[in-house]
């Protein structure tokens, strides 16, 4: 098999989230009255994607690391710039007017039709399809052309575009939420450059397994620290520099997780940034990551949490209580394990009213 460390592996989402793109939403979701926008997916899909790529060994840069839109020129140049060995693109399609809701469905991987690397491209294609096969239970549409497309046919390296499901589609729409189905998004894109590339990929990795790191450290490590921080909210540069705007990201992660804020990424750290299991009792008051992401899993079974934003108010409480109430478990408002095994399925959740 083939050293990750020669390849260079380029990531990019569509469209933005500050302010988000218009157009670029699911119809209003019942029960809690909004719409999901395309990006909400696209970026942490691509993160995941990026965290499998760096603990796979590959080298690895984030085109777009900022909440907004940025111009297609402004990417296709970083992206020409640092001559990566290919890039991937996260994205979620739509059809129809897009304010309601139809039955099309599935996911499809796109390669460009006018690039210099065609060819190589196509072949991409047909291996993150098949990586995405092997870690989503979603449709399979095959792989697609498209022309005029700047990331993937003005760019120096071949290039895809991965469509992991339609927004348009009510049971498609909750899973753009869903952390573990862009977990597993990202983890198929990343099946598929190993396979393009002859390299052995690697599933999960241990949080002993991973150095301590502070302010000055350099190198791959850092990266994948980064694309961690930014899963959680964080706008980072993923330059593999452990500088000083890391060193504050690891100290608000820290004291959001009631951990020793000293700006040290040590074992307690990595294993509440990966969130290994087992997870915790979460009740009204808890904060940190695994708060943050039953309130996205509430969310995406269409129960009206808080924000997600880590803290467990009266929101989220109510919308555990309705969802233990509907799930025929205790309506006690606290995350167990019962909950847990109820919650962290993928899919699911509230039907179209």
């Amino acid at each position: 098999m083939a050293n990750a460390n020669v390849f260079l592996i380029a990531a990019n989402d569509e469209h933005g989230q500050n302010p988000p793109t218009v157009g670029k939403r699911t119809p209003t979701m019942p029960y809690i009255n909004q719409s999901f926008y395309e990006n909400e997916f696209n970026r942490p899909a691509k993160y995941h994607f990026l965290i499998d790529c760096l603990r796979t060994g590959f080298n690895a840069i984030d085109i777009k690391p900022e909440l907004q839109d940025v111009g297609i020129s402004t990417r296709v140049a970083r992206n020409n710039r640092q001559r990566p060995t290919c890039v991937v693109t996260f994205a979620y399609n739509a059809i129809g007017n897009g304010a309601t809701f139809n039955n099309t469905n599935g996911q499809q991987v796109f390669y460009g039709l006018d690039g210099r690397f065609a060819t190589a491209s196509r072949l991409l294609a047909y291996d993150v399809t098949t990586g995405l096969m092997q870690t989503t239970n979603q449709k399979n549409l095959g792989i697609g052309r498209l022309a005029d497309v700047g990331m993937l046919s003005s760019v120096n390296c071949p290039a895809v575009l991965a469509e992991c499901g339609f927004m348009t589609n009510f049971e498609e729409a909750k899973l753009m939420i869903d952390p573990d189905f862009q977990k597993q998004c990202g983890a198929g894109a990343c099946l598929g450059v190993c396979n393009e590339f002859g390299v052995d990929y690697v599933p999960e990795i241990s949080y002993t397994q991973l150095p301590t790191l502070r302010l000055g450290n350099r190198g791959n490590s850092v990266k994948f620290l980064q694309c961690y921080l930014n899963l959680y909210g964080n706008t980072l540069a993923i330059d593999g520099v452990f500088g000083k705007n890391t060193q504050t990201a690891v100290q608000k992660f820290q004291q959001q997780n009631n951990l020793l804020v000293d700006g040290i990424v040590g074992r307690n750290s990595w294993w509440t940034l990966l969130m290994q299991r087992p997870y915790p009792l979460l009740r009204r008051g808890s904060t940190g990551v695994y708060v943050r992401y039953a309130q996205q899993k509430l969310v995406s079974k269409l129960y009206l949490a808080d924000d997600v934003d880590g803290i467990f108010g009266p929101n989220t409480q109510q919308a555990t209580k309705e969802f233990q109430q509907q799930n025929n478990l205790a309506p006690d408002g606290i995350i167990g394990p019962l909950t847990w095994a109820k919650l962290s399925t993928i899919g699911g959740g509230r039907g179209l009213r």
